[in-house]
């Protein structure tokens, strides 16, 4: 097992870990977290021994192997599949070593070693690894140079994840992989021989994959049994019990403070007084817990558009003449909330640059609103923000003519407090940059927000934050994101991109993800006689709760749209409109059509949503 016993240590005398102790189980799935800048990725070098201990030990079983994915991996002409099985360090000597001994004794024992390992399967098995990672069988010829940075961290994790070591530490790893990648990764961890530690701020993953939690908090560790949402209800029932134990203290302290401020002086009370003092003083101060600051976005509000504010008929676009999609017909309203769906390098982000204007069509025809504004999140518009300038003066160059009072306010809004304001962005964590860049995004109070992989970088309380600030935001979004919480709880429809086109994903996300992990495994033909169905689940009340606020959403919906049918029915109930500006009228009526098409999407949506939500009651 892993034992931490003590473990203090700081950086730039800044403490990280004050008796700090923990113990993981071996073979145990356990999931690291912690606000941002509390010590989780240092706490994976001190166990690695790359950094030294202030105080306390860190131990592991003798022998054992720690892997972790490498920080860069080299652009070299090596293909991807001999990189990863390059990994299996073992391996590679004993096969190198097969090469050159003459010894037969020593070439059996070898051969014996190199069957115990399952050396002859290492090719599949890599070659597996890499096609969960989202490359394919060509791909995986190719030499490493002919990949970007954050496909070659891809490489990285699967060589990781085939060279299996005893401790598997992995630091969000997810934030270099799509949804389809994720979603493998999160199946894979599951089944893993060995200890995992991984660091993450996906709650899915940490629900399905791991089953067990390590807190780091106020620097101290704290081991929980069960998945995520199990160490939420577990925290905040401690919470809640020692909230109440500190108040019931602090009314005791009154009480006996009381008694000694009014006795202290009459001498038939002395002793009485004086033993009260003694027990305030023996009085083991229990403490309320403190409350983080909340993490919380502030989207502005766009004015309302008539629908649909783009609308595409047989679009095709792509690169240098190349189409990546074609024969789009698509429609987008300004209460939409859709998830693009689909394998990495299927068209996700080339959909959105078309959508966002960044990449002209090569055919057909786009009709957007002439008042449309459009804000656009991607991670690299992260790492494009000015290292050298803080983020007062990003928003300054922005807004040149607004008071530094309204300029910090809006920073706050988006969790860039005081001291971050007047920080330079190089040395802001990955969250803080990340916030900054959603500033950016919304600060023209888009009809339309198009993001691109949001939650790179942003710890759970802020992804919780974002999802707080879509739902109640009246714009568009158009989401592609690895987050499968986030898709769950944003998104009321889903787009599939594949095979050259956009089309709607009629099932729901849970389905898709079944779909994913079935297609990873090999097709078997069963001889056996087909077993009844089972009786379907009783669905949860969460489940319930959650097909509610779907209906209440929809509700909501055709509310606007009738507000917006009433409007514009008594403007065309003006005589004086066909006789003095007819062609007003004309663009009214033409409006009138539109929003009642989109009232009559709304209601169809509505009575799925209460069917579902009936379903759901009955089972």
């Amino acid at each position: 097992m892993l034992r931490i016993d003590d473990l203090t240590y700081s950086i730039e005398g800044r403490p990280l870990f004050e008796g700090a102790s923990a113990t993981i189980p071996t073979g145990h799935k356990v999931g690291l977290i912690g606000r941002n800048g509390a010590g989780k990725t240092t706490l994976f070098k001190l166990i690695r021994g790359e950094l030294h201990l202030d105080g306390g030990s860190i131990s592991l079983p003798s022998r054992a192997r720690i892997g972790g994915v490498a920080q860069e991996v080299p652009g070299n002409e090596v293909s991807l599949i001999d990189t990863v099985l390059a990994a299996d360090i073992e391996r590679a000597e004993l096969l190198a070593e097969a090469d050159q001994t003459k010894d037969p004794a020593r070439i059996a024992d070898i051969q014996t070693r190199l069957a115990d390992i399952d050396a002859w399967s290492a090719e599949a098995r890599a070659s597996s690894i890499l096609k969960g990672l989202g490359f394919d069988s060509d791909e995986q010829l190719m030499p490493c140079s002919a990949f970007s940075g954050g496909w070659r961290m891809r490489v990285a994790l699967a060589a990781v994840l085939f060279a299996q070591p005893d401790y598997l530490l992995l630091d969000e790893p997810t934030n270099y992989l799509d949804l389809e990648g994720a979603l493998w990764l999160e199946a894979y961890i599951a089944k893993y021989p060995h200890t995992v530690l991984i660091i993450s701020h996906d709650r899915d993953l940490l629900n399905r994959a791991v089953g067990a939690i390590l807190h780091l908090d106020n620097r101290q560790l704290t081991y929980y049994t069960g998945p995520y949402d199990q160490f939420v209800r577990q925290r905040t029932a401690q919470r809640a019990v020692q909230a109440a134990a500190a108040k019931k203290q602090d009314l005791q302290r009154a009480h006996l403070q009381s008694f000694v401020d009014r006795f202290k002086a009459k001498a038939s009370k002395a002793k009485q007084a004086q033993s009260r003092v003694k027990m305030l003083e023996k009085m083991e101060t229990i403490r309320a817990p403190e409350d983080a600051a909340r993490t919380v976005f502030t989207f502005p509000e766009p004015e309302t558009l008539s629908p649909p504010i783009i609308s595409t008929e047989d679009v095709s676009v792509g690169y240098d003449g190349n189409a990546v999609l074609k024969r789009l017909d698509l429609r987008i309203d300004q209460d939409d909330r859709i998830a693009l769906l689909g394998k990495n390098g299927q068209g996700k982000s080339t959909l959105a640059k078309m959508l966002s204007d960044r990449l002209a069509p090569m055919g057909g025809k786009i009709n957007r609103s002439s008042k449309l504004r459009i804000g656009f999140f991607a991670q690299h518009q992260v790492d494009e923000l000015r290292v050298d300038e803080t983020p007062l003066q990003h928003l300054q160059r922005e807004l040149p003519g607004q008071m530094q009072a309204k300029l910090r306010a809006k920073l706050a809004g988006f969790g860039l407090m005081a001291a971050q304001v007047e920080t330079k962005v190089g040395r802001l964590s990955g969250g803080q940059k990340a916030r900054l860049s959603l500033l950016l995004a919304t600060l023209p109070a888009p009809h339309l927000l198009i993001l691109d992989e949001p939650t790179n970088h942003l710890d759970i309380e802020s992804r919780e934050a974002l999802v707080e600030a879509l739902t109640a935001y009246s714009g568009a979004v158009i989401l592609v994101s690895h987050d499968m919480h986030l898709l769950s709880m944003v998104a009321d429809r889903l787009w599939l991109v594949k095979d050259g086109t956009v089309s709607p994903y009629e099932e729901d996300l849970d389905a898709y993800r079944k779909m994913l992990l079935q297609s990873d495994k090999p097709s078997k033909q069963s001889k056996s006689k087909s077993k009844p169905a089972p009786a379907p689940k009783r669905a949860s009340r969460d489940a319930i709760l959650a097909l509610r606020a779907d209906a209440r959403k929809c509700e909501i919906r055709i509310e606007k749209l009738n507000d917006m049918r009433d409007r514009l029915a008594s403007k065309l109930a003006d005589r004086s409109l066909y006789e003095e500006r007819k062609g007003e009228a004309v663009v009214l009526q033409k409006k009138y059509a539109e929003v009642m098409n989109g009232l009559e999407r709304a209601e169809a949506l509505w009575m799925q949503a209460l069917e579902k939500l009936e379903t759901a009651e009955k089972s």
